[in-house]
């Protein structure tokens, strides 16, 4: 029995069942909610401290344990929502740097290692071998972090890398449930790009008072724009435009392939904050995704979409071209087009030109930790993990690209399976300008290659099944 028999056959009373299940799983979500709203109530940001990310481990053991499915949703929120409410708790409380609840996100996706290990002995049958080539390059990349640095940082940043190549390999293996995954991963994103894009906008009109407190406290406010209304490069509820950029991505391409009227205004305030970001190499890997989604379709499917970008491109286009959004948005759209006198180009120029050289000679690495971050995906990953560490990292992910769209045919007509394969790809670009295969870029990245690996499996033993 298929996905769609499945909701056809079920009947009220199942789904009231289903809800009855659910609900502890809804409690301790409440549960922490309730007590991290509390707290930044009360000013108790220095208690949120050690507790906010102790919380949300154990809430994540918990789901993931006895509810997976919510497991895989209360992590994208944990990584969406964190820096927000690390700032709101600095506001009240006074800044804190570094902070731990930023442990919080990858802590919580760490706990994948389990489903690593009781997977790793059949991890070659399973079709999960790259994934185990990529790991083996970070863990070379931690190691080679102990030797030359200190155990915490090696420890902090080998987390960052990691947990998204265990997130990505966690959904893999439950190929089984993928209609379960699809479906709520979905519903995940739709109400994803809801909150963090309206408050975006938000964000950019008003630049609400802990933004601006967090902005020159960390002293970002050279490249992420002036601490006052309308003088924000947007980044939302994440830490970085980009990180904010690279979730919209992927949210609004499943907002284009749902379904209902809901979608329409979630796209709308998706892709104007997207432009607010500023950040053209994050436009760019949209528009990649983008061009290659309406590819990978077929038929009546690829046609809504295209009419839906008609629709889309009335309401957005209008937005952008009046103030107070016109001007940012405009000069840098034309920046695109004078490189020259671009100094974000130069600086990217001048990197490469520096460091070029120092990367082809690095065998060995520099190892996790020791480096500052880098405008370049691909300097900053051979600088950290050497060419010994590369190779197998790498390796992998070549061999999970070449298997993703190889097994493409066997789910054409799933529009959510063609949605992961473009957004996989529209990230390849990005690496020359920026490093989003790791933290919250990186869990996006290698959460969809993991489920569009998932639905080529799932899609294949379907058809497999029809044929006996």
């Amino acid at each position: 029995m298929n996905h769609k028999q499945v909701l056809l056959n079920s009947s009220p009373q199942q789904d009231i069942n289903v809800g009855r299940q659910s609900k502890p799983a809804w409690m301790a979500i409440q549960g922490l909610f309730l007590f991290t709203s509390l707290c930044l109530l009360a000013g108790l940001g220095k208690v949120l401290n050690l507790l906010f990310p102790a919380g949300c481990f154990a809430v994540a053991v918990f789901l993931y344990l006895r509810y997976p499915i919510f497991y895989v949703s209360f992590t994208w929120w944990v990584f969406f929502l964190t820096p927000f409410i690390r700032r709101v708790a600095d506001f009240r409380s006074g800044f804190t740097d570094p902070s731990p609840m930023l442990l919080a996100p990858p802590l919580v996706a760490m706990i994948t290692v389990v489903t690593f290990y009781r997977n790793l002995p059949t991890a070659y049958v399973q079709g999960g071998l790259p994934f185990v080539l990529s790991a083996i390059g970070v863990f070379y990349g931690f190691l080679i972090g102990l030797i030359n640095g200190s155990p915490v940082p090696a420890i902090i940043s080998v987390m960052t890398w990691i947990s998204p190549i265990l997130f990505g390999f966690h959904l893999f293996v439950n190929w089984r449930d993928y209609p379960n995954y699809r479906q709520n991963i979905q519903r995940t994103f739709l109400w994803g790009v809801l909150v963090t894009a309206t408050y975006g906008i938000y964000q950019y009109l008003v630049a609400p008072e802990w933004d601006r407190i967090w902005l020159i406290g960390t002293k970002l406010y050279t490249s992420m724009g002036k601490p006052e209304p309308l003088g924000l490069r947007v980044w939302s509820t994440m830490n970085s435009p980009l990180h904010f950029a690279t979730v919209m991505i992927p949210g609004t391409i499943l907002l284009f392939i749902g379904q209902g009227v809901s979608r329409i205004p979630g796209v709308v305030v998706g892709i104007l904050s997207l432009l607010l970001t500023s950040v053209r190499t994050a436009w760019g890997g949209w528009m990649v995704s983008l061009v290659a989604l309406i590819g990978f379709l077929k038929g009546i499917v690829q046609m809504r979409l295209i009419a839906l970008l008609l629709v889309i491109a009335i309401l957005v286009v209008p937005l952008s071209t009046v103030e107070p959004f016109a001007q940012v948005i405009q000069a840098r759209v034309t920046s695109l087009t004078n490189v020259k006198e671009d100094q974000s180009a130069q600086d990217r120029t001048a990197l490469y030109g520096a460091v070029l050289d120092d990367a082809l000679k690095e065998y060995i690495g520099k190892g996790n930790g020791t480096l500052a971050p880098i405008d370049s995906g691909v300097l900053e990953m051979i600088l950290t993990l050497g060419w010994l560490g590369s190779i197998p990292y790498v390796s992998g992910l070549l061999l999970l690209l070449y298997s993703l769209f190889q097994g493409s045919k066997s789910s054409t007509s799933d529009p959510f399976a063609s949605a992961t394969r473009a957004i996989t790809f529209g990230f390849l670009p990005m690496l020359a300008g920026s490093n989003v295969i790791i933290g919250i870029s990186g869990m996006v990245f290698w959460g969809f290659l993991g489920l569009g690996m998932a639905a080529n499996k799932y899609h294949s033993h379907q058809h497999i099944v029809r044929l006996k």
